[in-house]
């Protein structure tokens, strides 16, 4: 089959490789339809190579046909349409029960010291092959699929793999109440849809911050208002403007280590990344420090005894918080990967019928097939050509 695989930092290139095969009594395969880039596999692009091997395949937001399962594999058959959730979880462990779908202990990768496997996302997360290919095995798929109706494209289902149900954490996390005031930073894929659930589930005033005129206007077309940041001198007194000088009550950060105005650490990720891998990884481990211009944004700007909710991925080890700002400001914070599962049942109505209260159906800005993933990245990179979420038709 072809798939889209990691040669080198800022290298990809589509390959033929092996077809996946069942190996576990757990295992399907499916046949991709559907396959979108995330801003986690510009992670995988740019910086974390060492994590990485010449061939991997990437993708962790698949969707496809089904076309065979294991023999304990109920739920699912040949023939349905699926959406595949980037963590691996089997459903039953002590973690799946409480619902932390991100923490499975079946799946943990224990000798990293992290949680649930993921789909094509590295050593870190178990080296799983991923989605941006024609075919996917996947694991535990005795609970993972989620089994889609028919009526409507993929890009109106396919987001629950990783967009959608993380965007509804970040919200949820946020701890809106009716009427309140919630800032998002960042709108790429995740910011957009942050802000968009956020008024759903009832805020009554929603501002994000960008710099990208397409994204601004995505958001704006959507009801949210806008922060361009590169045309504002301050952008916490901005937010402290427009909120009366009290600030917002949930922020949601949704950029990450990709966030701007941090030269020096953008500098030294990029070099890490050149290092030899065991020298890199040490170099990580021991002294990574994030991108936090988005992280500062997000704790000067909220409200004090208000909420922060961090969706953006960082992989930092010695990231400094200002800690004796957010103790005065009485700050609670909450974070992590997306327990995706865990929110499926809440958004499945709202993709089933034809409103499209989230605005789903406007997300997508490109759709190309498989062979062009390469150039896709590259765009999706730079924020070329309007650019903002990529799907690849294997």
């Amino acid at each position: 089959m072809k798939a889209l695989t990691w040669q080198g930092t800022g290298k990809v290139s589509v390959e033929t490789v092996p077809d996946p095969k069942i190996q576990e009594p757990t295992d399907a395969i499916v046949r991709m339809t559907s396959t979108a880039i995330c801003g986690s596999d510009l992670h995988l692009y740019d910086v974390l190579g060492m994590y990485l091997d010449k061939g991997d395949v990437l993708g962790h937001e698949p969707m496809g046909i089904v076309e065979e399962v294991g023999a304990q594999v109920t739920h699912i058959k040949p023939g349905d349409r699926v959406v595949i959730p980037f963590n691996i979880s089997c459903g039953h462990c002590w973690m799946c029960a409480k619902g932390f779908f991100a923490q499975c202990e079946t799946t943990q990768v224990r000798e990293q010291g992290k949680g649930a496997s993921l789909f094509g996302y590295t050593k870190l997360y178990g080296q799983v092959p991923g989605g941006q290919a024609e075919y996917l095995r996947v694991p535990q798929a005795q609970f993972g699929p989620i089994k889609v109706p028919d009526g409507h494209p993929d890009e109106r289902y396919l987001f629950l793999s990783d967009v959608l149900t993380t965007s509804w954490q970040a919200a949820k996390y946020a701890d809106i109440e009716p009427g309140d005031t919630v800032l998002v930073t960042g709108l790429g894929p995740i910011g957009q849809m942050s802000a968009r659930i956020a008024r759903h589930l009832g805020a009554g005033r929603v501002i994000a911050i960008d710099s990208v005129p397409e994204r601004l206007a995505m958001a704006e077309r959507n009801g949210i208002e806008t922060i361009d940041f590169g045309k504002v001198d301050d952008v916490t007194a901005a937010v402290m403007d427009m909120t009366d000088g009290r600030g917002a009550d949930g922020v949601i950060e949704a950029v990450g280590m990709e966030a701007h105005g941090t030269p020096f650490q953008s500098a030294a990720m990029k070099a890490a990344g050149l290092l030899p891998d065991p020298i890199a990884r040490k170099a990580t481990e021991t002294f990574g420090v994030d991108r936090m211009a988005a992280l500062r944004t997000a704790f000067s700007t909220v409200r004090r005894a208000g909420t922060i909710s961090i969706i953006g991925v960082y992989g930092g080890e010695a990231d400094p918080f200002p800690m004796m700002d957010l103790f005065d400001k009485g700050v609670t914070m909450r974070m992590g990967q997306a327990h995706v599962k865990r929110w499926v049942d809440d958004i499945m109505p709202l993709l089933t019928g034809d409103s499209d209260p989230l605005g789903v159906d406007d997300l997508t800005t490109h759709r190309l097939p498989l062979d062009e993933a390469p150039h896709a990245y590259e765009i999706f990179k730079k924020k070329e050509d309007g650019c903002i979420k990529v799907v690849l038709k294997p």
